[in-house]
């Protein structure tokens, strides 16, 4: 493909994505444009960026509260293969159970499932085409993206940053969530 192809494509996209895809993306993840403070039985909290900044590493601030992404195949978590629970790591809501993670073989950990009701989506154009992003449904903490090429029973393949994970194994006491 070359540069005049790629300008052309994009010319096309740009338009679409300045007059519908950044309402629209708020509109589809009702975090933290909702003052909704109970949704789905999770009861949501507030905290300032400085407040989270405090109380996570520099990199899982980056991760769940500025949208990064950590290096493919840099979390200890992509090879956790033990049963227990994985929580968001700045509330502790509960978000996937070692019995839906499986070996994407991308370098991230994987699950083909979240916990009902923990997690919430919007669309993500950060790449020009659109992805599903999703959010700990509880403080909003940016998880990682969804993507409908997992295994069965859902299809589905939930990407995670491991450093926004916290992994309690199974016999161990889970940690209050956070206020």
């Amino acid at each position: 493909m070359n540069r005049r192809f790629f300008l052309k494509q994009l010319g096309g996209v740009v338009p679409l994505l300045a007059l519908g895809g950044i309402p629209f993306a708020r509109l589809a993840w009702g975090g933290r444009d909702s003052d909704a403070r109970i949704v789905a039985g999770v009861e949501r909290i507030k905290k300032s960026k400085e407040e989270w900044r405090r109380l996570l590493t520099p990199a899982a601030y980056d991760v769940l509260f500025e949208e990064d992404t950590e290096r493919q195949n840099s979390s200890p978590l992509n090879k956790e293969k033990r049963s227990g629970i994985f929580l968001c790591a700045a509330c502790y809501n509960p978000l996937f159970s070692s019995e839906a993670k499986f070996d994407s073989g991308t370098g991230w950990p994987s699950f083909f499932r979240s916990i009902e009701g923990h997690t919430e989506t919007k669309l993500d154009f950060k790449l020009i085409l659109p992805r599903t992003e999703y959010h700990c449904m509880r403080c909003g903490g940016h998880q990682g993206h969804r993507f409908n090429d997992g295994p069965p029973p859902t299809g589905q393949r939930w990407c995670n940053n491991g450093v926004a994970l916290l992994f309690v194994p199974q016999g161990t006491p889970v940690p209050p969530l956070r206020t």
